[in-house]
């Protein structure tokens, strides 16, 4: 299916196979909102606000076709436009979110309304103020799935043990943990049940996070890569160009290096989530057929020497 393709057999998430975050099954082609309330680079206090029926548009596109599994946080907004907002209006229009839905969240990082960044959220207090500004936004009596998203190196103890105190009082229902070392997985895991990890983790980056991958996968915890198809572009997306060991395998699926990345993605085990975010409904659709890609293992070969290519 070429980038474009919207209208000849839809594609469907359920093809890219199913995850258990705790006792809520998702499917392993998700989707991201941070790019969703603006155009250009995400996150930045001068983002321009991206048309908003446009953005509803997509969202409910998506669970058309078969997503069930969304990735958000009270952080991403710009000017006028807010993801949690722009969630709740698109899903939840009657007030009532679809069942299967899952809808994760994460907190920890604070922005004040002018967009810039303000100190991380370290209290009891702070982080549950996070939490209930997601609740009101999202306009839910508790959360999926809420990752700590950690900086730097520090125990998560204090943090995390806040985040399993609001998960024993119902408003939370799972936990994970957000661009996080192993050390901070072990640490959590003694204070309350881990469902997913959250890193930066894609072809050519960060390979060394091999064993820790392998590792979520035999806890049982989904490992879930942000930056997957933008890879070292980051908020700025998929800018560089691309390994020609990438091209040929997409040219032999006539496909686009970013499925092809996020088909990868998926190939690493049966516990890797997919959250590619975009506002565009044909890059959508692209995304989602991501997940009926079979790829050999002459293809994930060569796909690994790209990934290792500068280690």
């Amino acid at each position: 299916m070429s980038s474009t393709d919207q209208t000849v057999d839809a594609p469907d998430a359920a093809a890219s196979g199913t995850w258990t975050l705790g006792d809520l099954t998702v499917r392993r082609i998700g989707f991201g909102t941070m790019r969703l309330p603006q155009t250009g680079e995400a996150l930045v206090e001068h983002a321009v606000p991206r048309n908003r029926d446009q953005a509803i548009a997509v969202l409910r596109r998506a669970v058309d076709l078969g997503v069930n599994h969304i990735d958000t946080a009270a952080f991403y907004f710009s000017p006028l436009r807010s993801a949690n907002e722009l969630i709740n209006s698109a899903l939840a229009p009657s007030g009532r979110y679809p069942d299967d839905l899952v809808v994760t969240t994460k907190v920890g990082p604070a922005r004040d309304a002018s967009g810039a960044w303000a100190a991380h959220a370290r209290t009891p207090r702070e982080l549950r103020a996070q939490v209930e500004e997601n609740l009101r936004q999202l306009g839910r009596d508790h959360l999926d799935v809420v990752n700590l998203r950690v900086v730097g190196t520090d125990s998560i103890a204090d943090r995390f043990g806040a985040l399993a105190e609001l998960r024993e009082a119902g408003l939370i229902r799972h936990l994970g943990l957000s661009n996080v070392t192993p050390e901070h997985l072990d640490e959590a895991l003694r204070i309350a049940p881990v469902v997913c990890v959250q890193n930066m983790y894609g072809i050519g980056v960060r390979p060394e996070y091999a064993a820790f991958v392998r590792r979520c996968g035999e806890l049982g915890v989904a490992f879930v890569p942000f930056y997957a198809i933008a890879a070292a572009g980051r908020e700025t997306g998929a800018t560089a160009v691309e390994a020609e060991e990438i091209l040929t395998v997409a040219r032999a699926h006539d496909a686009s290096p970013a499925q092809i990345r996020l088909a990868w993605t998926l190939h690493q085990g049966p516990h890797l989530l997919a959250i590619p975010g975009t506002g565009d409904l044909g890059h959508l659709a692209a995304n989602v057929a991501a997940g009926s890609l079979k790829l050999t293992d002459d293809e994930l070969a060569l796909l690994d020497r790209a990934h290792h290519a500068d280690a």
